[in-house]
């Protein structure tokens, strides 16, 4: 519950990737992402104004997110950090394998709906 949640855990990031705001991100910046460390596929989200239907399954390393039915993230965290991670920054949270889940962006109004969380 300390320090900069997108280093001291995992951050999916959640924005919007057509606002003139976030035109110039790094891919590992953008919706879905697993920041600094795994990049998103682009291209699934809804128009502004239309709720999105996320599922984001970990285990272990092996993470899947799933945006409106389209698998947006697939990987394993430890092999997408073996050479370092995208970002060049320091992510002590990759070594964790428990603890609280962050709902973040970056300070832009967001709602959420029918929040379900299943411990596998």
């Amino acid at each position: 519950m300390e320090g900069n949640a997108a280093y001291m855990g995992y951050e999916l990031q959640i924005l919007d990737n057509t606002a003139p705001v976030y035109a110039k991100l790094q891919p590992y910046q953008y919706h879905g992402s697993v920041y600094g460390i795994i990049p998103a596929k682009r291209g699934y989200l809804k128009p502004v104004g239309e709720w999105n239907c996320q599922e984001v399954y970990v285990k272990g390393d092996q993470i899947r997110i799933t945006l409106n039915g389209t698998p947006i993230v697939e990987g394993d965290l430890k092999e997408a950090t073996k050479n370092g991670t995208a970002d060049g920054k320091e992510h002590p949270g990759l070594k964790r394998t428990s603890g609280h889940i962050a709902f973040l962006g970056h300070g832009s109004l967001l709602w959420f709906r029918n929040i379900r969380i299943k411990e596998l």
